[in-house]
């Protein structure tokens, strides 16, 4: 073979390698399952992000997909995982982390830690959000749309009452004062605006943290075998919720829907609301009303429960996937875009830094309520998450109901969930 030739097959041999290397690069695709559960447009934002992320890193291409509430999306990834092709990456409930370790659905983060800037990535993030994400020494979640539960209220409903509308109710007994003034009902005792409304369905067990907390009662243990459920303090935080409507007759009686307690609030049929932080955008595009926010009223102590979702990702990737899947995820929680997808949407920014942007801020000075649910963090607790998590939960959440709707007493309530939640849990301890 003459020089000249060899020379020509060498390169045709460098092009071939420099075509296979970027079609492998180009061949790096990964399935994004994303829930949608807060109202919102939550979807053109994070194809925002996707799309600036594929610009920056051409050699990846993220697929997200849409997959209903957070318990779709955990069935739906569950049953993908089991027939073969489960996600890549998936955002669940933070509290879906036991559920997935047993499965054997997700692998950690901690392996793929090799720089410094990389460790000190995974200790960036509030101490408060990693309580649902760790256990047994391994780090299972990456925190991304976490919330608390804050309190809204009507400032023109308290003015109207003779309250002061820059104030709300900080203890348990001012909420059952200020509600006696701002329950609105006709001659015939129909009510017209009732003080407050603590949604129980959905979440039902995460809304019953928010007085368990206050009550300085847990409800779980760290290793998510043990369960509290018909401890005293439990019972007696149960008590004062069923006590709002039956009692003080300042809530309406029976269960409340999750999903319409907003458009409640903006039809001002309530005057104080409990939900997610992560709605904060929407009652501040929405409120026809100045409204104001507040960290959850105090009682032995004060807190809420974190909440909202974490990153994980699923086994059965390829190296490369894995590398480039926490390529993605770094990118998604930098400080900057945690700021900006707490401006966006009315998360909380996950990280301390975050909230040292220029754009946050901003953001805070012209909107301080955005920051209560950060400052509540201080007092929050990890979201009740277990062992078969599903099971647990459904337990609570039907005894909570059963009090609501007088159909057990709060303490037989919590005596029976508990009751089946030590059934569920044995073969963990």
């Amino acid at each position: 073979m003459s020089a000249r030739l060899k020379w020509l097959f060498a390169i045709a041999a460098t092009a071939l390698m420099a075509l296979t290397s970027a079609a492998t690069a180009k061949d790096i695709t990964l399935s994004f399952y994303y829930p949608i559960a807060v109202g919102g447009p939550i979807p053109k934002i994070i194809d925002g992000y996707v799309a600036d992320f594929e610009k920056e890193n051409p050699g990846i291409s993220i697929k997200a997909i849409y997959a209903g509430t957070y318990q779709d999306t955990l069935v739906k990834a569950l049953t993908a995982f089991k027939s073969g092709e489960p996600p890549d990456i998936a955002v669940l409930l933070s509290t879906d982390m036991f559920t997935l370790i047993d499965e054997d659905a997700i692998a950690p983060f901690d392996d793929l830690l090799k720089t410094d800037t990389e460790k000190a990535w995974l200790k960036s993030f509030y101490p408060a959000f990693m309580e649902n994400s760790q256990t047994g020494n391994k780090t299972w979640g990456i925190p991304f749309q976490r919330s608390t539960i804050v309190m809204y209220w009507n400032k023109d409903a308290f003015k109207a009452a003779g309250l002061d509308p820059d104030k709300a109710p900080d203890t348990w007994d001012e909420l059952v004062a200020d509600g006696q003034k701002l329950t609105q009902r006709d001659a015939s005792g129909n009510v017209s605006q009732w003080a407050v409304e603590i949604p129980s369905t959905a979440f039902t067990y995460w809304l019953f943290q928010g007085l368990t907390t206050a009550n300085n009662v847990r409800l779980m243990n760290p290793a998510g075998t043990q369960t509290a459920f018909d401890k005293p303090g439990v019972i007696e935080a149960l008590q004062f919720w069923v006590d709002l409507s039956r009692k003080d007759k300042i809530q309406p009686a029976g269960t409340i829907e999750w999903g319409t307690t907003p458009k409640d609030f903006f039809e001002k049929k309530a005057a104080i609301m409990w939900t997610s932080t992560g709605n904060l955008t929407n009652v501040r595009k929405n409120a026809p009303f100045p409204f104001g926010v507040a960290m959850l009223p105090a009682h032995q102590g004060r807190g809420s429960p974190t909440g909202g979702g974490n990153f994980y990702f699923f086994k059965k990737m390829s190296d490369d996937q894995r590398a480039a899947a926490f390529k993605f995820v770094q990118w998604m929680t930098t400080p900057e875009r945690a700021a900006d997808w707490g401006i966006q949407t009315g998360y909380v920014a996950v990280r301390p830094d975050a909230w040292d942007t220029d754009a946050m801020k901003k953001y805070v000075a012209d909107f301080p309520a955005a920051a209560v649910a950060r400052d509540q963090l201080k007092y929050a607790v990890a979201e009740l998450s277990t062992h078969d998590n599903q099971r647990v939960t459904k337990a609570l959440n039907d005894g909570i109901q059963a009090a609501l709707t007088g159909t057990k007493t709060p303490e037989q309530a919590m005596k029976d969930a508990q009751a089946e939640a030590v059934r569920i849990l044995r073969f963990y301890q």
